[in-house]
């Protein structure tokens, strides 16, 4: 791959369908170092069908995706792998293993056939641990977990990867508050230190805090994309929502709030 362009992750004319409808149509995106976009939605709008597919995990309908400059679709999946990590809603743990074991997983994109992993590779994924609070937890069996734990080692196995692009969906999910601030705190800071993020969200706030752009997906084909200021308004977010959200002043910023006792606008 060529060395990384100011568009590090792009699609143009991108289409997402299931059978007998279309979620996404005609999806224009260039995903820059240096930012963390969202994506919001209802359930069912697409989103985590997007990042699978910004990911070359399926094909698009219709559509081109680029990465580093060079079309995803015909590289080599662990050369893409270098570059590129998913972080999927959740994880199904078969077998056992410990939660070293696990986060080294995240170097095996950047481990050469009949190698065995490197001091430098074991460091990584020790202070990927630290990061995520799981330093401790080193040696556990991963089956022995609280879905919070296992969500946080989910985020230390890429972290571990070290890509330039994080596409993560619902990064939040099993997390209490302080861990869901502490997990988009994270990859806040890889996007400030040159990364870039998509992350697909429930919580509109956590964009509000954190995102520099928002992608709002409508589930009928429809999409909007911008600067989290500006297209972060009372009147989009209840027609993406189906139901009124009210904005709230807080710190200098606005907060949304949905708002039962009244219909959508």
């Amino acid at each position: 791959m060529s060395d990384a362009p100011e568009s590090i992750l792009s699609c143009e004319a991108l289409r997402v369908s299931v059978p007998g409808r279309c979620l996404v149509d005609a999806l224009q995106l260039d995903l820059r170092r240096g930012e963390l976009v969202a994506v919001l939605g209802q359930n069912g709008s697409g989103k985590t069908l997007t990042l699978m597919t910004l990911a070359g995990l399926r094909p698009p309908d219709t559509g081109r995706l680029r990465l580093m400059g060079s079309d995803l679709q015909s590289a080599p999946r662990q050369l893409t792998a270098r570059h590129l990590a998913l972080l999927p809603q959740d994880v199904d743990d078969i077998f056992p293993a410990t939660v070293m074991d696990t986060a080294l997983i995240g170097r095996h994109p950047h481990i050469g056939r009949f190698r065995w992993e490197s001091a430098e590779d074991y460091e990584a994924a020790r202070e990927a641990l630290r990061t995520v609070g799981l330093a401790a937890l080193s040696e556990r069996d991963i089956l022995t977990l609280s879905g919070g734990e296992r969500r946080r080692l989910a985020i230390a196995q890429i972290l571990t990867q070290a890509p330039d692009v994080y596409l993560l969906d619902e990064p939040t999910n099993h997390l209490d508050p302080q861990h869901q601030l502490d997990a988009l705190r994270v990859f806040r800071r890889a996007a400030d230190s040159g990364s870039a993020v998509i992350a697909s969200l429930h919580d509109v706030n956590l964009a509000v805090r954190y995102a520099d752009r928002c992608l709002l997906l409508f589930g009928d084909g429809q999409w909007e994309l911008g600067p989290s200021a500006d297209i972060l308004t009372e009147e989009r977010l209840s027609d993406l929502f189906a139901t009124r959200m009210e904005a709230v002043d807080w710190h200098s910023k606005k907060l949304f709030v949905a708002s039962s006792d009244h219909p959508p606008l």
